[in-house]
């Protein structure tokens, strides 16, 4: 429900879908004695995973017994079917879908948190700004009819009357905001804004996660059966996606040269994946993860996930998530 619609990545990347007709996953070369696993992205291959793309690259699961693919995700890759199956031992999600997903029955648990904050934004140009939640009433705000909970989750936490607010249904676009169809979007800050960026044209962008709305996105989840039977693989995955993640902290540029050198099929532009890099790294990192690592979570942070969940028609409890694996990887 929350995750942006079918061509949201469009609009960074043409081409995509010669890759996602591709679709295979890119396998680490095999050696011996390494376990075969999958890790099951959660969308088409873009800097998004760049932590991953780095600790194959460099042979990190390699050298801790691991033989990996990197499966690609997008609209018709859904995260959930491969990780209930065992055809991928983790996969990369978000609350609200693990959530949706264990209310039907899904064994899963989130074992690690890569984007400290949602990264859904309301973007505005500088001329008609939205700074504050409360700025919503009276605009037109472009979005996909099936976000209308992830507003109507906002304007609660915020005491905004969502009935002084107009809905106009429009594409995964920026164009209805610079043609002045509408005065605001709701998108993610890392792909509209960044679009627009790259255009040339400078917007403002509301972070929805500084104003209450907490749901944990790109989540590591695993099911409890692996939890329990395959802890080591578990552990040794996680350990270089930490490794991945924290290289490409230390050097976002070339995170996204090696994403554009490793996907050449998918149209990918070099300035945007660089822009893009550049923007995720306040989402995945704060004061929390340079003290307790890559992934870390606290309770009070589980307890604002429940709280907004349950705006977004959710009902979860504290044990959906499960730091055991991170609190082995990180040696605590």
């Amino acid at each position: 429900m929350t995750r942006p619609l079918i061509s949201r990545r469009a609009v960074l990347a043409s081409g995509t879908a010669g890759l996602a007709a591709a679709g295979l996953g890119l396998r680490a070369p095999r050696a011996f004695a390494q376990s075969p696993v999958s890790l099951q992205l959660s969308w088409l291959h873009s800097v998004q995973f760049a932590g991953s793309y780095i600790a194959l690259q460099r042979g990190w699961w390699k050298e801790a017994g691991l033989d990996v693919s990197l499966l690609q995700g997008g609209p018709n890759a859904p995260v959930e079917p491969p990780v209930v199956s065992g055809a991928a031992l983790v996969g990369i999600s978000a609350a609200d879908y693990t959530a949706a997903a264990v209310e039907q029955g899904a064994p899963f648990k989130i074992i690690a948190v890569a984007m400290q904050k949602n990264p859904f934004v309301i973007a505005s140009l500088p001329d008609n700004p939205v700074k504050v939640p409360a700025d919503l009433e009276g605009k037109k705000i472009g979005m996909a009819l099936a976000n209308t909970p992830v507003l109507q989750a906002l304007c609660t936490l915020n005491d905004v009357d969502i009935d002084k607010i107009e809905v106009v249904p429009t594409q995964y676009s920026a164009q209805p905001l610079t043609s002045g169809e509408v005065d605001c979007l709701l998108c993610w800050e890392t792909d509209l804004p960044v679009a627009m960026a790259i255009q040339g044209i400078e917007s403002v962008t509301m972070l929805m996660a500084d104003h209450g709305y907490a749901v944990h996105s790109q989540t590591y989840i695993a099911t409890e059966d692996s939890l329990a039977n395959r802890r080591g693989e578990l552990v040794a995955l996680l350990s270089g996606e930490v490794r991945g993640w924290e290289a490409y902290r230390e050097d976002t540029d070339a995170a996204a040269a090696l994403t554009v050198e490793m996907f050449p099929d998918a149209g990918l532009d070099l300035e945007t994946q660089k822009l893009q890099a550049e923007r995720q790294v306040p989402l995945m990192f704060s004061e929390l993860t340079d003290t307790h690592g890559f992934g870390w979570w606290t309770d009070e942070a589980v307890a604002e996930n429940i709280a907004t969940l349950a705006l977004l028609g959710r009902t979860v409890t504290p044990d959906l998530w499960d730091r055991s694996i991170l609190e082995e990887v990180h040696g605590s």
